[in-house]
């Protein structure tokens, strides 16, 4: 069920108790990719893993902006701190546990959120208010997640699959010879880098130009399998604490 076009009374009847929340941000992914690329990919995860279950799940509308000042030096990139990320995410889970939706999978798309989100699934379990478990899309895709840059082949692939029009196809070559090869500027095993202009110049990471359509289509079902095997996990899980030892 599609929260957002659904009615109270939809869902006071629905016996449900799984969400997905899909989560992203609005940042820039290079020159030939949209700002919203981490909100598309998200959501098009979710909604493909949701037609694989054989249950109710509710899809809510997807949280926008994440944790992103590390690209602050791109135009139109939007971000929030990371403690009114965790507590937007936590408060927005809790509602959904008010009405009786305890158990929450948070289906993100956004790599700077992956930390935040982890902490808030444990302290909504710890405190019980609900269960809640992060899924990040591209750490569920088997051998391609080595190739995860940024703008990079697997969202330019992904996109390509999923919302075609909004990738800038004249852009690739530039979007290509701006790339760096990897994420950071490394020393002894430490980032010596905090933000992505210091060591891309356009923003890019990877070549986007491996990044074809079929590619696409085989990561969209590895991850949405992999969602799919998640959420029945998620809604048949015990989920009491264990006692103290």
């Amino acid at each position: 069920m599609d929260l957002a076009s659904a009615t109270w009374t939809d869902v006071r009847d629905l016996e449900s108790e799984l969400a997905v929340v899909p989560v992203g941000s609005t940042e820039q992914h290079g020159p030939h990719a949209p700002l919203g690329t981490d909100v598309l990919t998200a959501e098009a995860v979710a909604d493909a893993g949701l037609e694989r279950v054989d249950r109710t799940v509710i899809r809510t509308p997807a949280i926008p902006v994440g944790i992103a000042e590390e690209h602050r030096q791109f135009p139109g990139t939007m971000w929030v701190s990371p403690d009114t990320f965790r507590s937007y995410v936590r408060e927005s889970v809790q509602s959904l546990a008010h009405h009786g939706i305890e158990r929450v999978v948070l289906v993100n798309g956004h790599g700077g959120n992956v930390d935040a989100l982890r902490e808030v699934g444990a302290r909504l379990t710890r405190d019980g208010d609900a269960y809640a478990v992060p899924f990040t899309w591209f750490e569920a895709v088997g051998g391609h997640s080595a190739d995860m840059g940024h703008g990079g082949p697997l969202e330019t692939a992904l996109l390509r699959r999923v919302a075609p029009e909004l990738v800038r196809e004249g852009r690739i070559e530039t979007a290509r010879d701006g790339a760096a090869d990897g994420w950071g500027d490394w020393t002894s095993h430490a980032n010596l880098a905090y933000d992505s202009a210091e060591f891309s110049e356009n923003g890019v990471v990877g070549d986007p130009a491996e990044g074809e359509k079929e590619r696409g289509e085989e990561l969209l079902e590895l991850a949405a399998d992999s969602l799919a095997r998640l959420l029945d996990a998620v809604a048949e899980r015990e989920v009491s604490r264990p006692d103290g030892r």
